[in-house]
């Protein structure tokens, strides 16, 4: 029998009842896909990003961990740690950052798994595939769920949309650099590495 090739749409969303132990398992047994989960259990299934957006998504995250080993003041991720959001969701920002007190309040069990709060401090970068809502509602769920500060980087628009609490969204055009405010004090990101 020939193999039949399935064109599905991405990225793909699923309802599927699993459980967080299950859902782990599924990520760890698929680690050529990322895998979220909204808040209401549906499955997103999202392929591998493209050269351009692998580009910049290193680029913004050595940034972050040059100025975390400078600073250690908390710790930084990549695009592949997942986070269990106090909604329930299951989300992976493509950069993020936790301060030092609440990584060290974690035990070695929970910082193997899915570390089970919401990061101080993410980066969503828009890849030519992503619709802009998505991406939206996924930086306002990370500022709902305890998110201090948070950068949704648009390459194609050259812009950024700073999510903060309480306030609303600002809008920056063709910004050089980003600063990381009192939430990462003295941390600058370089923008002209990523236009």
């Amino acid at each position: 029998m020939n193999p039949t090739t399935i064109n599905l749409p991405t990225p793909l969303e699923l309802m599927i009842d699993l459980s967080d132990e299950q859902f782990f398992d599924l990520c760890q047994k698929n680690r050529d896909f990322k895998f979220e989960r909204t808040a209401s259990g549906v499955l997103v299934i999202m392929s591998p990003t493209g050269g351009n957006t692998g580009r910049r998504s290193i680029k913004i995250a050595t940034q972050l961990e040059i100025w975390r080993s400078q600073t250690n003041l908390g710790e930084a991720f990549d695009s592949s740690t997942g986070f269990k959001l106090p909604n329930g969701a299951d989300r992976s920002p493509d950069a993020s950052w936790i301060e030092s007190e609440r990584w060290e309040s974690l035990t070695s069990e929970q910082r193997e798994k899915f570390i089970p709060l919401c990061p101080d401090f993410v980066v969503e970068l828009r890849s030519a595939s992503d619709r802009l809502k998505t991406l939206q509602d996924k930086m306002k769920e990370y500022r709902d769920n305890g998110a201090k500060l948070g950068w949704l980087i648009d390459p194609k628009n050259k812009q950024v949309e700073i999510y903060r609490p309480n306030q609303e969204v600002e809008i920056k055009e063709n910004p050089q650099s980003l600063s990381g405010e009192n939430v990462l004090p003295g941390f600058v990101l370089d923008l002209t590495v990523i236009w």
